[in-house]
């Protein structure tokens, strides 16, 4: 049996976490180190480690993240703007093995992000 992710016993209730979302597709939640001050996590139920091991299969979930992100932002007033980001591997800023959508916002972003 493979070992379960920190979003996994989230989503299973083992670790405490507040749901802004929820579908059969994945759930959303703010992240414990917000890095603005909307800082929303769209998690996949589906374990995928990360975007470089998703599939074709995974194209409508892929789509059903970024719409998510998108209609989180509408309902969280980020009218002047937000940015999505998926982080990839060490390199990429990648700390949990579980493919995410960061959707952050409230506050002007620069470029580059870092």
């Amino acid at each position: 049996m493979e070992k379960k992710t920190l979003f996994q016993k989230i989503m299973d209730g083992e670790i405490p976490g507040e749901f802004l979302h929820q579908d059969e597709l994945c759930v959303a939640l703010r992240d414990i180190h917000p890095q603005a001050p909307t800082h929303i996590l769209v998690i996949p139920r589906k374990p995928i480690p990360r975007i470089a091991q998703a599939e074709v299969v995974d194209q409508e979930l892929l789509g059903h993240l970024l719409l998510t992100a998108r209609s989180l932002a509408q309902k969280l007033n980020l009218a002047n703007g937000f940015r999505i980001v998926i982080n990839n591997g060490t390199d990429g800023g990648e700390s949990v093995p579980h493919l995410h959508v960061h959707l952050l916002g409230g506050r002007s972003l620069t470029w580059p992000p870092g």
